[in-house]
């Protein structure tokens, strides 16, 4: 072994200790005084031994491990194509901004084209469309699977109509039958934000696949209290090559060249090819065919992230399981709308959510108010309805800039009556049957 070998593994075995130190030891569980945090990091030495790794090789860019990570995570998926990204927030910018490329000739997204989309959900679903310029047109939603009301579709779609882009509402996938349909019968493009929903799968005429794998592109987030983290990052996966390309693009400054980050002519036209009015032979690795950014992630993020696909199986079953132990905790507990699974999918949850009732005796922030009192956290549904956010502000004033569909009265409801608790790994028995009795006992207490 070389003096290099023994100090790296000196150095990664110190690594397990500290984990075992500092982060191994579970701390006893004491209700109402245990914080019960609805998501968090959940991971073990082999993440951290796998971040001081790769520190030590000091590729502080996309690298080994990057690739390792994309390849993996697409095996998982069943996908052919992952790039890897700093965020969700950015996995879907990429997304929305792959289908305005000038590549796709008469299909590609302009200004003033309109995509369909819902406003009871996270903001960053949505904002791409609007910075570039196209239409967001807003459908409402259904409860209690709190995800887009299909019947509304033909409503919503005009001449102008280029795109569906919406999430799987908190891990429970969207109805992908009718939306799929509606969007192969219009020609649409077709983006899934998966970044809720890491695991849930879908069936169609008996095939069973992952959400994000459905449409033409799925995102994902690698947030801490995700499915699975880097602490930042996100992917862009599609089983398109040329779209993967164009992703790729925009991912790393609008580059045409396609060359692997540290490997010169993998493309073999670096000094052959004309572009634009370029003279001819100029250098490929700086010839831009889009408007783009630079959203890579680091190497060591990735390495974190290669050691979290390894417990992800684990951890969408843990997210069922314990999705599980709540629902049939509570149910029939009076003044509650408990969350429901749409129709021929297996969620992965990413949260419980739970809805007051208008006639319930209490509110929703009543509720929570006194689940926080307990130390028990809880979340709204997001942006409850985006339209009533101070960012819609100039364009509620003027009427412009986007469309909405109906009344949207069930995002409306979300956004006054409900909110979520967490179902992540972390959680014990202990914590699930105290979250229970706590809520129960509240209800109790109004009845």
């Amino acid at each position: 072994m070389s003096k290099k070998e023994e100090l790296k593994s000196q150095i990664l075995k110190l690594t397990r200790e500290y984990y075992k130190e500092v982060h191994g030891e579970k701390k006893e569980f004491i209700p109402g005084k245990t914080f019960i945090n609805y998501g968090g990091r959940f991971f073990n030495d082999e993440e951290m031994v796998n971040l001081v790794d790769s520190s030590l090789d000091f590729w502080l860019t996309a690298g080994p491990w990057a690739h390792k990570f994309e390849t993996r995570l697409a095996q998982w998926l069943g996908v052919k194509h992952c790039a890897l990204t700093n965020s969700g927030s950015s996995a879907n910018l990429l997304a929305f901004y792959a289908l305005t490329s000038p590549k796709l000739g008469e299909r590609r997204i302009k200004k003033g084209d309109e995509v369909i989309t819902v406003a009871c959900g996270f903001p960053t679903t949505v904002t791409p469309i609007i910075q570039f310029g196209a239409v967001p047109v807003f459908v409402d939603i259904t409860i209690p699977e709190y995800d887009i009301d299909v019947t509304k579709l033909e409503e919503a779609y005009t001449e102008k109509t280029k795109a569906v882009m919406i999430a799987h509402s908190l891990g429970n996938p969207f109805n992908l039958k009718e939306v799929k349909a509606f969007c192969d019968k219009h020609n649409l493009w077709l983006v899934e934000d998966n970044c809720d929903a890491l695991g849930s799968e879908y069936t169609i005429d008996g095939v069973t696949k992952k959400t994000g794998t459905w449409g033409h592109i799925g995102t994902s987030s690698f947030y801490p209290p995700h499915h699975m983290t880097m602490g930042e990052g996100g992917a862009v996966y599609t089983d398109d090559r040329e779209l993967d390309k164009i992703i790729r693009s925009f991912r790393d400054w609008g580059r045409d060249c396609w060359c692997i980050g540290g490997v010169d002519n993998t493309c073999k036209c670096r000094f052959t090819g004309q572009f634009g009015e370029l003279p001819v032979g100029y250098d490929h690795k700086y010839v831009y065919s889009h408007f783009g950014f630079n959203l890579k992630v680091t190497d060591m993020q990735a390495a974190i992230g290669c050691a979290q696909l390894e417990k992800l199986d684990d951890i969408v079953e843990a997210r069922r399981k314990n999705f599980q132990t709540l629902r049939k905790g509570l149910e029939g507990t009076p003044g509650l709308i408990l969350p429901e699974a749409t129709p021929d999918s297996n969620p992965s949850w990413f949260g419980f959510l739970i809805s007051v009732k208008e006639d319930a005796g209490f509110t929703r922030n009543e509720l929570s108010e006194y689940l926080e009192s307990k130390r028990i956290q809880t979340r709204n549904l997001f942006a409850g309805n985006l339209l009533k956010h101070p960012a819609f502000d100039e364009m509620r004033k003027e009427g412009t800039g986007y469309r909405v569909i109906g009344d949207l009265k069930g995002t409306d409801f979300v956004m006054t009556n409900t909110f979520w608790i967490g179902v992540y790994p972390g959680m014990s028995p202990e914590m699930l049957e105290f979250m229970i009795s706590t809520i129960k006992e509240f209800v109790a207490s109004k009845q």
